[in-house]
């Protein structure tokens, strides 16, 4: 019988929100309080995790350079993972970026414009 959610599932939910503990509390560098973990995917034998990350920053070099730090520090942060987390073996992190967010509000800001311009054309 299947459960509601896989084990990897469950296993990725529980990461990110680890990850996203240690992110504000544990590590000094100050960019990595402007990230949010969107979402993490764990591969089915539990050895991979692609960790997907919005970062509050508008300037794309800003954003590359956080990414590259995070994927820098991924070594440490899943040794600190290994600890928190009751795991036999703590996966690899990959962080990418997720610009869903980013292009959510875009097109809410848009929609908005969008809306003002006929409600100035009406009155």
């Amino acid at each position: 019988m299947k459960r509601g959610f896989e084990r990897s599932q469950r296993v990725g939910d529980l990461i990110q929100k680890t990850l996203a503990q240690m992110l504000l509390q544990d590590m000094s560098d100050d960019r990595f309080r402007l990230v949010t973990i969107t979402s993490v995917n764990v591969t089915r034998d539990l050895s991979y995790a692609k960790v997907y990350v919005s970062i509050l920053l508008d300037e794309e070099d800003k954003i590359k350079q956080t990414i590259a730090a995070l994927n820098r520090a991924a070594k440490s942060l899943r040794y600190h993972l290994a600890h928190e987390v009751e795991l036999r073996i703590a996966p690899k992190l990959n962080f990418v970026y997720d610009a869903s967010t980013a292009h959510g509000f875009r097109i809410s800001t848009l929609i908005d414009s969008a809306v003002k311009k006929t409600d100035n054309k009406t009155e």
